[in-house]
Formats: C-alpha cells, sequence, structure tokens
C-alpha cells in the first residue's frame, strides 16, 4: 500500500543565501513563508557559503541590516563549504548545502528566487517519495541533427548508475519528445533526508561532470548539471514525477519567479499581491530598495508597467518570447 501523504508534518525548509542578489531574494523568501505560513513547524535555513579556494571573494552575506531581519524572521544561517562548486559551477551550491543539513529531518529546498504564497504547512508532501518542479521546459539535452536522440542519451545516464530506465518514462507522451523523459526544473525538491539525498546528488553530478556516458559527448552541461542529474536522484531514491498533487507548489503556495520583470509578466494576480504585500513594512522595504531590480519592479512602479505588456491569460508559449519584449521595451533587469 502506498504511503499517504505527510500533511502537517514538521519539515524543515532550506535556500540558498550569499552577497549580491541571493540575500535580497532569501530575505523576501523568509518574509513571505512567515507572513503566509504563520504556523510553520520546522525550522528556516539560509544556507551560506563559506569563503575559500572555491570562490574568488567572500560569499557571505554582507548586510548587516539584512542579517538582522533573518534573525528577526528566525531564519537560520546555515554554513557550508564547498568542496566541489563555487565560481565555477554556483548552481552547486544546492547540492553541497544539503549535508549541513540536520541528518534525518524531512526537508523541502527552494531556489532563493521563489515565493510563498500560501500555507505551506497544507502542502500534502510524501517525504518517502521524492520529487521536484515540473515548472520546466525541455532545456536539456540539445538533440544534434546526427546525434543520438533523448532515448540514447537518458538511458545512457540510467545504465550509467545501473537504474531501470523503463519505469521512469512517460508512456503517454510520444517517442522522442521530451516530456517522455524524467526531468524536472530544480527549483524544489524534497525528501526524507536530506544526507541521503545529498550524497547520491553529489555523485551523480560529479560523475557525469568528470565522467560522462559517450552520448553526452558534445552536450552543454553549464548551468544545467543539476537538472541532468536531479531525476536520477529521485528516480533511484523511488520519487517520481507525479508524487505531489497539482496545484500547491508552483501553484497556490510557491512561485518560483526566477526575475522581478518575468514575475510581473506573467505570474498570477495573487503572485504580484504577495510579492507587494510582503514587501510593503517599512523595515522591510528599508533594506530591500537596496537592490535596484526591487527597488525599481516593486517601489516605483515599473512592474505594473511591465505587467501592462502582456495578456496573462494569453501569454507567449516560450519563455524567450517574453524575455525579449521585455528587454524591447527596457524593462529587463537583474
Amino acid at each position: 500500500m502506498a504511503a499517504k501523504p505527510q500533511q502537517g508534518k514538521a519539515f524543515n525548509v532550506m535556500v540558498v543565501g550569499q552577497n549580491g542578489r541571493l540575500q535580497y531574494e532569501a530575505l523576501l523568501f523568509a518574509a513571505s513563508l512567515r507572513h503566509f505560513t504563520p504556523d510553520f513547524q520546522g525550522r528556516l535555513f539560509i544556507a551560506e557559503p563559506q569563503p575559500g579556494p572555491a570562490w574568488k571573494h567572500d560569499p557571505r552575506i554582507g548586510n548587516g541590516d539584512l542579517l538582522a531581519l533573518l534573525d528577526a524572521l528566525e531564519a537560520e544561517i546555515l554554513p557550508f563549504e564547498n568542496n566541489y562548486f563555487g565560481d565555477s559551477y554556483p548552481y552547486g551550491n544546492k547540492i553541497e548545502a544539503l549535508a549541513a543539513l540536520p541528518e534525518d529531518e524531512p526537508f523541502v529546498f527552494f531556489d532563493t528566487d521563489t515565493l510563498i504564497t500560501g500555507d505551506l504547512m497544507q502542502v500534502p508532501f510524501d517525504f518517502c517519495r521524492p520529487s521536484a518542479s515540473l515548472r520546466r521546459e525541455g532545456t536539456w539535452p540539445k538533440i544534434e541533427l546526427y546525434g543520438p536522440g533523448y532515448g540514447q542519451i537518458w538511458k545512457s545516464l540510467y545504465d550509467k548508475f545501473g537504474l531501470d530506465y523503463a519505469s521512469s518514462l512517460d508512456l503517454s507522451q510520444p517517442d522522442e519528445y521530451w516530456r517522455r523523459y524524467l526531468y524536472f526544473n530544480a527549483g524544489f525538491f524534497y525528501y526524507e533526508c536530506p544526507r541521503v539525498f545529498g550524497e547520491r546528488f553529489l555523485d551523480y553530478a560529479l560523475t557525469i561532470r568528470d565522467d560522462p556516458p559517450p552520448e553526452l559527448i558534445g552536450q552543454v552541461m553549464d548551468p544545467w548539471l543539476d537538472q541532468v542529474a536531479l531525476p536520477l536522484v529521485i528516480h533511484a531514491l523511488g520519487g517520481r514525477r507525479d508524487a505531489l498533487p497539482e496545484g500547491y507548489l508552483d501553484g497556490a503556495v510557491s512561485c518560483h519567479y526566477r526575475l522581478f520583470p518575468m514575475l510581473y509578466a506573467r505570474e498570477a494576480d495573487h503572485v504580484v499581491a504577495a510579492l507587494e504585500e510582503v514587501a510593503a513594512p517599512n523595515r522591510i522595504k528599508k533594506v530591500l530598495k537596496q537592490y535596484e531590480p526591487i527597488k525599481r519592479m516593486v517601489y516605483q512602479n515599473r512592474g505594473r508597467k511591465a505587467r501592462a505588456l502582456f495578456d496573462q491569460n494569453d501569454l507567449p508559449r516560450r519563455e524567450q518570447a517574453i524575455r525579449n519584449r521585455l528587454k524591447r521595451e527596457g524593462f529587463w533587469m537583474r
């Protein structure tokens, strides 16, 4: 019998925060979690990479006022070391930081450019069956005219790690169509133990980076390495694409907005309202306005003007078309 979703069970949440853009996004995330999930039962960790050979500059959060606000929001700074990634691949932070989380405690990782817009405690997580974000496009692999197809490329990875390839396929999708193959966005993922998940994630990512199967020759791995390894990890740990019911994450409860111009251009009205509500208190505003994209898009109302360029009920199908329109009209900031 399948395990029942563990709705209401305490779990930890982690985002990555470091000097620059991510520190402001981390503050916004923490404020949104506390606002919309006032009865959150777990711990909120801001994973912070530490200075060392992997970084050209000190990556730690450098804004004292921002740190004080994170403390007031009961967000715990979680230092971690970069032994394998760093400046060369910052997306690897989400992989290495997992080793610093409390062992054997369920966790949910979110990309820092995420807003909580509803009650996270109401999400029916089944932490025994990991999953991740399905809000993605067919960004990897890129199929070459005379190269291997989707099936050959993905099968080579499953074979590399001794995994059952056939059971990962969505047979309702056509052969050689990217949706047939298990592929996630790494904007969120979860499991019952961060150490188990993190060790598997690190092993797979390093193997793919350093000793890829021949079918991957010519494939670009930066920035896609984490998203190539992630479905293999989830499949190996008994997860699947439909482990989490639709409508919660990347829906009513969270939004992975990526960039503030993109948030205003394409996200639902409740997301825009949530952003402006969370950013409104003076103590939050004082710090967030130090980051130019938030200052201009939120506090100087350029976001609302960018939103007026689009019909949210009839958006371009591809994200790049939205980006191009924003750039042409002078609303692109990051």
